[in-house]
């Protein structure tokens, strides 16, 4: 046995249940792809200011649980403890904005790193596959996004999972109702570390999750009631358009996110099956994040879901993926000669799309039936010395029990037929 193990808090992902994580990832691109979404990937790490600028310096994340280091050449560099203050960094970067075909439509899958309590469905390396719609204020956008994600989980089979909605306001109207949460919140018998974070960020205790806090917060004045002209038709609009995709959801007015960049739009997707861990993902909209790192104005939106837990989801749902089997064909020869043989019908099934797998090792033929079996394959090929000499190899169908003899030279043609 080794002596290392996996750092507390993380896992490796193993087959076959890495095939599920697999089958997840590509679930929700699915959808991004068919409506312009092109992939992007950035890196593990990333200049420490580019998420206390972005991500907010009076969140969990910088102050508690980002993984930042000091490079050899005197860098702050940190791991990415979330994906769209990265992309958006990209976009900028290499200008994509200016190209002149506003919004740019990317996506994105990766892990993220944050220094938590690891518990199920918390972990300190996680998997999200993202999308972030970057350049155009439009409620159609922000619809669009919430449908698509609806359609991705959908299309797995999870039925039990809710969408909360809110909107956060703007510029315009959230400085008057911060101004009233505050004095809420100095009325409240809160420790000196949640009353400091009232000071920078007031929305953030409304999202803190200790029960002590949340039993305070009752009669705390909600933001719906401050919303602006603007920002009650922009909201409505986009409730109007989900609504019409027959998608459903919750009005939640205490809905604020972890992160300090969202403005009016932000949704959450939650599953009860998961316990304390319930949101499976979300997102919103961040008009003013470009010109916090630096940036133009670019008004956006985006949301990112968790792969770890929409697989916890599926399993608290019973919910078993078709999955294919990794191999169709396994082939097993008897003899050097065959070996010989069965390896470059192996080559030919793989170029013409068909996966098969071979006996490696010199397994006798108990063994390697035995490995055929595992391999789940449908289809076995055996090839003896016998049959060499005829021309021919056996085909067992791993189903039915059945075996026929096949010419070596149509066995390719007479599996691609069957499969």
């Amino acid at each position: 046995m080794s002596t290392f193990k996996a750092p507390k808090g993380t896992y490796d992902l193993i087959p076959p249940q890495s095939a599920k994580y697999l089958a997840v990832r590509e679930a929700i691109a699915a959808p991004l792809r068919d409506s312009g979404y092109g992939y992007i990937e950035t890196p593990g790490f990333e200049n420490v200011e580019l998420f206390a600028r972005g991500v907010g310096e009076s969140t969990d994340i910088v102050t508690k649980e980002m993984y930042a280091f000091e490079t050899k050449g005197g860098d702050r560099l940190a791991l990415r403890p979330e994906g769209t203050a990265s992309v958006l960094r990209a976009a900028l970067e290499a200008n994509l904005h200016k190209a002149g075909n506003l919004p740019v439509k990317l996506w994105y899958s990766g892990s993220y790193y944050r220094y938590e309590r690891p518990q199920k469905g918390r972990y300190r390396h996680f998997s999200q596959v993202g999308a972030e719609a970057i350049g155009a204020e439009d409620p159609a956008l922000d619809a669009e996004l919430i449908i698509l994600a609806d359609q991705a989980y959908r299309s797995l089979g999870l039925r039990e999972f809710r969408i909360l909605l809110n909107s956060l306001g703007d510029k315009e109207c959230r400085p008057v109702y911060r101004a009233a949460l505050q004095d809420f919140l100095r009325g409240l018998d809160l420790d000196e570390d949640t009353l400091r974070r009232a000071e920078i960020n007031p929305l953030r205790v409304l999202d803190d999750k200790r029960e002590s806090v949340q039993k305070q917060l009752t009669g705390a004045p909600l933001l719906r009631d401050y919303l602006c002209d603007a920002c009650k038709a922009y909201h409505e609009e986009v409730r109007e358009l989900i609504t019409a995709a027959g998608v459903a959801f919750e009005d939640d007015a205490r809905l604020v996110r972890g992160l300090d960049y969202y403005t009016r739009t932000t949704f959450e997707f939650v599953h009860d099956g998961l316990g304390s861990q319930s949101a499976v993902g979300g997102g919103g909209r961040y008009d003013g994040l470009s010109e916090m790192i630096g940036g133009p104005a670019l008004p956006s939106v985006g949301w990112a879901l968790g792969v770890d837990r929409t697989v916890l989801a599926l399993e608290a749902e019973g919910v078993e993926l078709d999955l294919p089997s990794a191999t169709s064909v396994f082939a097993v020869p008897l003899g050097d000669e065959a070996r010989r043989v069965l390896f470059a019908k192996v080559t030919e099934l793989r170029k013409v799309g068909i996966a098969a797998d071979f006996s490696y090792g010199g397994k006798g033929l108990k063994a390697a039936m035995k490995a055929a079996n595992r391999s789940g394959a449908r289809y076995t090929l055996v090839l003896g010395e016998r049959d060499l000499a005829e021309g021919l190899v056996q085909v067992k169908d791993m189903e039915s029990g059945e075996q026929t003899a096949v010419g070596i030279n149509e066995v390719v043609a007479e599996l691609e037929s069957r499969l």
